[in-house]
């Protein structure tokens, strides 16, 4: 595993020696800067997965720093380091999106722990979210981050991409995570009946309500509700659910006596909300509720390291309980799999490693045992395929290199090299990251220039 890379800012070189010391000491690997400024210059030309910074500093201070890395970065992890004075801007960088905040003078073991505590949490998302993408891992970030809160979070993403496990993962890294988690598909339920089954009836209040129910605000109370699909609601029920949202406390059907609830609520949507409140269609009171924090799943094509690690997840996901033999995949049918598209995303990729699991003759999976629209959409081998020289190459020097010329020809541009290279910004970054591809000092880029590309 790589080691965590920390970003320490102060202003008072003391302070910075003495941080570097420490944490070098543990195995990060530790970066420096002398100011809020000089740390988001080098926040641009490479990632962090955590920053150290003092609150008060001459120049920009650690809540404009805080503010502006994760304006850039979302995903980077920003504890903060203040005197007892500043307690309540402290608290407002919570408020803005910082894990965490030490009071001066802190002992080593305290600063230790709370880095420890960031990282591991993230750690523990790997074995929830099998991924390997730079986008992903921006996505697990923002998980932590929105787990300590208790409000609302929407969920955004294409079907198939994996909301609902992104839900529970917010729930099992949250407070909250010895308590119920709930989930309904709001799509999925007659209206009349889901009234019922979020906020429960009371005994003879309709046909067939033969005892009373608990709905399921009740039932995840002190825990969490997630409410899939949330762009389906009718209109009338998105007014009980925003009644419910902001009084805390819901009425069941036939039931005239309010009952308090304690409940963080993760909706989803793979539809446009904002284009819905445009329409009417959505309530705009109750986009603006839900949405008070927000995560963004990219689909399957944005991130396409992630396919070889689902591949192989699936793969022994489910032939652990099976008699089939399935040693892997030929290298035609990964190759298959890795060049599709995969319009049904996560979901559709691990339908067809189940089915081409019960189809395959032999202990590898081949281009036939594939899905229909998989093979249909593979493109022949030889098609535009680079020539393999006889000698062979160094796959990791051939990508290094073409990284280099489309940075070189955009003059270290990664917004432009991105596009040349057909990669996301996140991506590219991480792939510079682990070259070790750095903009040679004669050619210092503006931040004006950065911020005008992203």
């Amino acid at each position: 595993m790589a080691r965590k890379s920390i970003l320490v800012v102060d202003d008072e070189r003391g302070q910075r020696e003495i941080l570097e010391m420490i944490l070098s000491g543990e195995g990060y690997d530790i970066t420096t800067a002398a100011s809020g400024e000089a740390a988001l210059r080098l926040a641009r030309e490479r990632r962090f997965d955590l920053a150290l910074t003092d609150l008060k500093m001459t120049g920009m201070d650690g809540i404009e720093l805080l503010q502006k890395l994760l304006a850039h970065d979302s995903s980077i992890i920003v504890i903060l380091l203040t005197a007892h004075g500043s307690i309540d801007s402290a608290k407002e960088a919570l408020r803005r999106g910082a894990f965490d905040y030490l009071e001066k003078p802190y002992d080593r073991d305290t600063l230790l722990a709370t880095i420890r505590r960031a990282l591991q949490r993230l750690d523990a998302l790997d074995t929830e979210i099998i991924s390997a993408s730079p986008e992903m891992e921006t996505v697990k970030k923002m998980i932590l981050k929105v787990a300590r809160s208790t409000s609302t979070v929407l969920i955004r993403g294409e079907s198939g991409t994996g909301k609902e496990l992104i839900a529970r993962a917010i729930h099992n890294q949250s407070p909250r995570a010895t308590e119920m988690f709930q989930a309904v598909n709001c799509a999925a339920i007659n209206e009349n009946l889901l009234e019922s089954e979020l906020f429960g009836h009371e005994k003879g209040s309709f046909t067939g309500a033969h005892a009373e129910k608990k709905g399921l605000f009740e039932v995840a109370d002190k825990g969490t509700l997630f409410l899939d699909e949330i762009g389906e609601l009718d209109i009338s029920m998105q007014a009980k659910l925003l009644r419910a949202l902001q009084e805390r406390e819901i009425r069941r059907v036939g039931g005239t006596r309010p009952i308090k609830i304690d409940v963080r609520v993760v909706a989803a949507t793979n539809r446009d909300l904002r284009a819905m409140v445009a329409d009417g269609r959505f309530r705009d009171d109750l986009y603006y509720r839900i949405n008070v924090l927000s995560i963004d799943v990219p689909p399957l094509r944005e991130r396409r390291e992630d396919i070889p690690v689902l591949i192989d997840y699936f793969l022994k996901k489910h032939t652990r309980n099976t008699s089939r033999l399935i040693r892997g995949l030929t290298p035609d049918a990964r190759a298959v799999m890795l060049d599709y598209a995969w319009p049904g995303n996560v979901r559709q990729l691990e339908s067809a490693i189940e089915r081409a699991i019960l189809l395959a003759e032999n202990d590898l999976i081949s281009v036939e045992d594939l899905p229909l629209e998989v093979r249909q959409e593979a493109r022949p081998a030889t098609e535009g395929a680079f020539k393999l020289p006889a000698e062979g190459i160094s796959f990791e020097e051939f990508e290094r290199n073409l990284i280099l010329q489309a940075m070189e020809r955009t003059d270290y541009n990664i917004t432009k090299a991105a596009k040349l290279l057909g990669l996301t910004f996140r991506t590219l970054q991480y792939r510079l990251e682990k070259f070790g591809i750095r903009r040679p000092d004669r050619k210092h880029a503006t931040d004006e220039h950065d911020e005008e590309e992203e």
